[in-house]
């Protein structure tokens, strides 16, 4: 994208938007031919389509890049041919002012292309708020980003709304809420300024100068140091029988955030994962590799594709569930905000897990049957931490050995318990343990004088990961 040195009007250029007029058709790159129609008359809602969509596109990212040119009241996106979205705005004048400044500009550097036309629909009609449609008229105000500067941090997967490039780059202060360091996302997008770039949101605090511009196919940059390695890895040897995305998710959520997984129908047992960032990817490689999972061992490695694009048909696998799944702002991904990660403890695989979020009165055999009702073998040993709080419990459980831990994890983190004094049923959550083993017997420590000290080390960890609060599903 090119702009004039004088850093106002926008002059797209041909890298960016090849429109062909020849013989009465128009049509973009990445598209196909067809007739030309006649314009639409002026309206107040707008219709992006998204071209070459490489980054998830949420209400978020919609409202972030188009709020710097009108009030914008409601936002619909659907993936029904593509990926679009169709935005509201308060006036006419408003929607015409984001046509004309956004049309034929990259979201993120490379990808992402905007394609705006005004639409046909009066009103548009939103039923929830979520990542796919929310209604800014009934919902609290959002902070007005600048208007000029309509193109995005990276999405950092971390849950908070995308951030606009702070203009008064050198300025100081704190980098935005969500981002935090080591945390990687998709590559920096163009910038109209040749003056700076605000908020630092990859590798450190602060401000920090302009990274340079990427192609996607490229990894992700730590903007305050060398080159990072990208965020996706391949995983092998999976059991294709019994494992699916959530299974898989259910195990690499302790080392990061997962953005996206999927699996290849050309190669059985074999899956891609992309993680928040190369850290998390990091974490994953050195403490599953070789990792043994019943009859079939783990095998993981850092993958040439730097992100995984959305599989709008994926294939069913052997238990009915899909091949591909977004996990973007999934609540139990662990990493969401500063808390949640100092929280987290990085383990290696044990044969001891930490079990909490369970219901406070939760008895052995309740426990015991939820592993066996997802068909593994369920723990030998349960001790349970004295109770803190009322609203949930936690403890230790041990298994037989490190294959029969991991699959109670991929098969059992965030099943569900149910309470009959609560509206909804808690969510179970897991994670390896520091504990090499809990004593002979439930509930009971015979080795006290050796194991105390980390009994009570895992406890405060249970604590530290927000016991205090019932999580509901």
């Amino acid at each position: 994208m090119a702009y004039n040195g004088s850093g106002g009007k926008r002059l797209c250029t041909g890298t960016d938007l090849d429109v062909e007029r020849s013989n009465g058709n128009n049509y973009m790159a990445g598209e196909p031919r067809r007739k030309r129609e006649p314009p639409a008359r002026p309206n107040h809602i707008l219709l992006y389509t998204i071209i070459n969509p490489a980054y998830p596109i949420t209400v978020d990212v919609i409202h972030t890049i188009s709020t710097p040119h009108g009030q914008v009241q409601r936002i619909v996106v659907f993936k029904k041919n593509g990926v679009q979205a169709m935005v509201e705005f308060e006036s006419v004048e408003s929607a015409t002012r984001a046509k004309e400044a956004l049309h034929g500009c990259d979201i993120y550097s490379g990808c992402c292309t905007l394609k705006i036309e005004f639409a046909k629909p009066e009103r548009l009609n939103v039923f929830k708020n979520d990542q796919d449609s929310w209604d800014y008229t009934l919902s609290e105000d959002v902070p007005p980003v600048q208007r000029s500067a309509p193109l995005l941090q990276s999405p950092q997967y971390t849950g908070g709304r995308p951030q606009p490039y702070n203009m008064d780059y050198g300025s100081g202060g704190p980098p935005p809420p969500g981002m935090m360091k080591d945390r990687h996302g998709p590559p920096p997008p163009h910038h109209p300024r040749e003056r700076g770039y605000g908020p630092e949101g990859y590798g450190g605090e602060g401000f920090v100068p302009p990274p340079p511009m990427h192609h996607p196919s490229m990894p992700p940059q730590n903007q305050g140091g060398p080159p990072q390695q990208g965020a996706v890895m391949m995983v092998y040897g999976l059991d294709p029988q019994t494992v699916n995305a959530d299974r898989l998710f259910n195990l690499c959520c302790l080392y990061g955030n997962v953005v996206r997984i999927k699996f290849l129908k050309t190669k059985e047992g074999t899956a891609m994962v992309q993680m928040g960032d190369a850290v998390s990817v990091e974490r994953c490689v050195q403490n599953l590799n070789n990792v043994t999972v019943g009859d079939y061992t783990l095998t993981l490695a850092f993958s040439k594709q730097a992100y995984l694009s959305e599989v709008m048909n994926p294939y069913p696998l052997p238990d009915k569930s899909p091949s591909f799944k977004d996990y973007v702002g999934n609540k139990n991904n662990r990493f969401l905000t500063p808390a949640s990660i100092h929280k987290n403890r990085i383990q290696p695989p044990s044969k001891v897990l930490h079990f909490f979020n369970t219901p406070p009165d939760v008895s052995d055999e309740q426990l015991l049957q939820v592993f066996k009702d997802y068909g593994v073998t369920p723990p030998h040993t349960i001790s349970k931490f004295p109770l803190k709080s009322e609203r949930s419990s936690s403890g230790l459980m041990e298994f037989q050995n490190i294959s029969q831990s991991v699959m109670a994890i991929m098969a059992c983190n965030h099943a569900t318990i149910q309470h009959p004094g609560a509206k909804f049923p808690f969510v179970m959550k897991l994670c390896f343990s520091s504990s090499r083993q809990i004593g002979q017997g439930k509930g009971q420590n015979p080795n006290k004088s050796q194991n105390q000290n980390q009994d009570q080390n895992n406890q405060r960890q249970g604590q530290n990961n927000g016991l205090a609060e019932h999580e509901y599903y």
